[in-house]
């Protein structure tokens, strides 16, 4: 099993440093077309709009994964490592409730997306664009839920 995640993970990486490649390159590329000869690429805006909020998605998916998203913890240094259990235990818990929530509602956006029928750029429907934030948002909850389950066995089992 954890050769399976630790290949999703570099699937992971990959996909998030080809994305970020692929935003730096189109973009040079549209300032050079602009700059250089008066022309551009249409479609490139749209494309690179759409390739940050997946760019964006991925990277918290990749920071979910070990527990590494913005957090403001100066509270924490002064509790006592029981105690401190106990909040993280319900910062994850929190946490995996909001991302549900978050994967219930992008999901339901994409659907009524997918029903509208826009197109964002070429013959690429609006919704497949946005389908990477109900993914991300799965995976992320998937990720914290898991983060709550090991916590909460730590908390109840005894100390060797």
């Amino acid at each position: 099993m954890s050769r399976v995640i630790s290949i999703l993970h570099k699937i992971e990486d990959a996909l998030l440093v080809s994305l970020l490649l692929l935003i730096i390159g189109l973009v040079v590329f549209q300032i050079v077309l602009r700059n250089g000869f008066d022309t551009g690429i249409v479609w490139a805006d749209p494309l690179v709009r759409v390739l940050v909020l997946w760019l964006g998605l991925i990277g918290a998916m990749v920071a979910s994964r070990t527990d590494n998203h913005i957090s403001i913890d100066i509270v924490s240094k002064y509790l006592t490592t029981g105690f401190k259990r106990f909040t993280d235990l319900f910062i994850y818990l929190f946490t995996t409730i909001i991302c549900a929530l978050m994967t219930q509602h992008s999901a339901r956006f994409v659907l009524m997306e997918k029903a509208d029928g826009m197109l964002a750029f070429f013959s690429v429907p609006v919704w497949l664009c946005e389908l990477v934030i109900p993914v991300a948002f799965g995976i992320i909850t998937i990720r914290y839920a898991l983060f709550f389950l090991g916590n909460l066995i730590k908390i109840f089992t005894p100390d060797p």
